[in-house]
Order: C-alpha cells, then sequence, then structure tokens
C-alpha cells in the first residue's frame, strides 16, 4: 500500500472525529512544496488577487472546471494561459466565435484516399489543459459540444467513445451578457462547471505595480515558462485532495444548505445534487490548501459564493444577498 493510500484511509477514519482530535495535517510538508511553487508563479502574473488565485487552485485540485466571469482586459486569459503554462502538459485553446462549430472542438472523422479509412482528427478538447476564450460568444449549439467532455471526459464522435485525459481541465472565460454578440450559457452548461469567479479591477498598488513591470516583461521575460507541477504531482494532489476527511455532520450541513436552495423564495432554480457534490470536492480542496486534512463548515462557507453563483437562478433579490441569507438561515452542526 502506498503512502498516499495509506494516508486516505487514515483520513477517512478521521472523520468520524472531532477536530480536535484529528492528527496534525501533513499536507504542508508532503505536497506544500507543489502548491507553493504553483501559487507563487500565478501570484506573479496576477497582482493583487491571491484570494481568486487561491479559489482557481482549489477547482484544479478538487478535478472541477472553471468558469471566468468578467469584463474584457481584467486578466481572465492571463490566467488561464498561466495555469496550463505551469502544469506542463497538453494545451489547447478554442477561441470562440460565432461561426465556431461542433467538430471544430471535439475533432472529426476524415477519409483518408490513400488508406480508404476515415482517420480521426482531434480537436483541442484532447488536451490536459483547455482555455474556452469567451465561450459566450459562440453559439449555443456549439457550446453543448463541451458537455459530454466536461461531465464525463471523453466525447463521442460517428458513435465512438473517445476518452480524454484524466486531467482534463476546462477554463471558460466569458463577458458579461451585457456585453455586444453575448450568448447566454445555458443551465445544462453551467452545472458542468464547479465554480464561477470574477476577476475584478486590480487596486491601486497592484495597478502601479503592473506599470513598473510592464518594460521589464519584454527583455526579460523567457520564451516559455518552465513548468511548476508535472502532470504526475497534479495526480498525487488530486488525489490527497479526495483523502481529505469530511465529517458526517459537515456533510449533513451540506446537505441543509443544497435543500435550502430548492426552498428559498428568491431562488427559481436551487442547487442539483451535481452542485452538491462539487461543492464538498471544492471544500475538501479549501481545507487542503489551508493545510487541513478536515472540512470545516467554515470551509464549506467559504467556498459558497463561488460554487452557487454558476447555478443559481434567482426570481428576486441579489446573488451575495440571497447566499448570505442562507448561511445566516441554516444552523451550523455542532459536532464538538
Amino acid at each position: 500500500m502506498s503512502f498516499l493510500s495509506s494516508k486516505m484511509k487514515e483520513n477517512q477514519a478521521a472523520a468520524r472525529m472531532h477536530p480536535d482530535q484529528v492528527p496534525a495535517s501533513g499536507t504542508e510538508s508532503g505536497c506544500g512544496e507543489h502548491v507553493a511553487r504553483l501559487r507563487q508563479r500565478l501570484n506573479d502574473a496576477l497582482l493583487g488577487k491571491r484570494q481568486r488565485i487561491e479559489l482557481v487552485l482549489a477547482c484544479l485540485l478538487a478535478r472541477g472546471h472553471l468558469l471566468l466571469d468578467d469584463l474584457p482586459g481584467t486578466g481572465k486569459t492571463t490566467l488561464a494561459k498561466t495555469l496550463a503554462d505551469c502544469l506542463g502538459g497538453r494545451f489547447g485553446r478554442l477561441q470562440c466565435t460565432p461561426d465556431l462549430l461542433p467538430t471544430d472542438i471535439t475533432g472529426f472523422n476524415l477519409f483518408n484516399q490513400k488508406s480508404r479509412e476515415f482517420e480521426f482528427h482531434p480537436g483541442p478538447v484532447f488536451s490536459d489543459v483547455l482555455l474556452a476564450d469567451e465561450i459566450n460568444r459562440t453559439t449555443p449549439r456549439t457550446q453543448s459540444a463541451l458537455l459530454e467532455a466536461m461531465a464525463e471526459r471523453q466525447v463521442t464522435i460517428d458513435a465512438v467513445p473517445h476518452r480524454l485525459a484524466d486531467t482534463f481541465f476546462v477554463i471558460a472565460t466569458q463577458n458579461p451578457i451585457d456585453s455586444h454578440g453575448a450568448y447566454p450559457l445555458p443551465e445544462a452548461q453551467l452545472d458542468r462547471f464547479a465554480m464561477r469567479l470574477e476577476i475584478g479591477y486590480p487596486d491601486r498598488e497592484a495597478q502601479l505595480a503592473m506599470l513598473a513591470a510592464q518594460p521589464r516583461e519584454f527583455c526579460d521575460a523567457p520564451a516559455t515558462a518552465e513548468p511548476k507541477l508535472s502532470l504526475d504531482d497534479l495526480r498525487e494532489l488530486q488525489r490527497a485532495v479526495a483523502g481529505v476527511a469530511v465529517h458526517p455532520a459537515v456533510q449533513g450541513y451540506l446537505v441543509d444548505l443544497i435543500e435550502a436552495t430548492r426552498r428559498h423564495e428568491s431562488i427559481e432554480l436551487g442547487a442539483s445534487p451535481r452542485g452538491m457534490l462539487s461543492w464538498q470536492r471544492i471544500a475538501q480542496a479549501w481545507a487542503f490548501l489551508k493545510g487541513r486534512e478536515f472540512v470545516t463548515p467554515q470551509d464549506v462557507q467559504d467556498v459558497a459564493g463561488p460554487v452557487l453563483s454558476v447555478r443559481l437562478v434567482l426570481r428576486s433579490g441579489s446573488l451575495d444577498a440571497v447566499i448570505k441569507n442562507l448561511m445566516t438561515e441554516t444552523p451550523v452542526p455542532d459536532y464538538r
């Protein structure tokens, strides 16, 4: 039995224990170096957004998919490209436009005149990190081509299934719906994302640092970024996150919150079971990044906004206010 497998079994046993009884975390010593390198590289690329970067890392380690939703020029594409560079795997990119076809995403079969056989030509989806830039610029028919890939990590072409990489990670960017020429993503597509983030404008200090760094970029920046994390390292981290313990009382709290989204008077469409599973995985990753091997109710609350914002449909009110009300009205378990 590997060290990681034994640690995962220990964590499952720890889920039944009170947090004060759980042994001190080993994530900092075991995997902290990998995470620290990746975190530093992302913080260098996107100044002044440490909290957002922690959430991006949580999404990656939870094997979710990420939707970056903000105005043009706020760093969405920069963040996605930097993350792909850091992983050192295959990088695919889609520049979504209204004339993009589903086969431009998945690939297609082409008849070879010499061999008299059809040959499969894979599309950008056959990568480790796929950047779908401005996904709401393309039509719903083309957007739906990503559904099977995101949910099952496979695509079916001419009735033949093709497996994708187990590390397959989609980072989609979109501009707000009131931007010119945008197509709203349907609920079925949105629910495939683990979370939605807004980057937001940087503060004054970060903007001054950006201006100071710009003249050096052309003479100091390397042609290609050195990978900070191998794909095997990423798999190891993802397995470690899957082993983070979740106490039954915390799981009950999570179910209470999910059910509350379906009863709330201001919510038209609540969170699905898929959303519940994503929420737990993101909370596990969040706890892991904090150096713990168990999830607390606070972890569940910390990631509630990004997880719920991508899947709740409101009748009235603001999303932030509704989520805050859910957190306030749902009793926090006491398992001391």
